[in-house]
């Protein structure tokens, strides 16, 4: 698959597809983001949350047997380990420290399920 554009775009097709009425909610948190990225203070307190209620980084778990078996070096990365039990805690630790950075009170976000709420 070819890497998105600067847009975000993959090929002719690829983009948002959203409703019309979320377009501007959309650009609001493309420029957000865009800003938000580019501040190492930022990047910093997301690294910050992510070390003190995910567990990051990842434990990594070598398998010597198997490594061995196979004459190659074997690392598992530990992902059922974070404090939560999944990758999901990574996801929703960003998005609530952007909300906050743009003064958002509320978050809708997918669940494990597929559902929003």
């Amino acid at each position: 698959m070819a890497e998105p554009s600067a847009s975000g775009r993959f090929g002719e097709f690829g983009g948002r597809f959203v409703p019309e009425t979320l377009v501007p909610a959309c650009m609001e948190l493309e420029a957000a983001f865009s800003e938000a990225w580019a501040d190492p203070t930022f990047r910093a307190e997301l690294d910050h949350v992510l070390h003190t209620y995910a567990g990051r980084p990842s434990v990594l778990t070598e398998c010597h047997n198997l490594g061995r078996q196979l004459g190659i070096r074997l690392l598992l990365k530990r992902e059922d380990l974070n404090h939560t039990g999944s990758h999901k805690i990574n996801n929703v630790l960003g998005q609530a420290l952007l909300a906050k950075r743009m003064g958002k009170r509320r978050l809708v976000a997918e669940t494990g399920a597929g559902q929003h709420g």
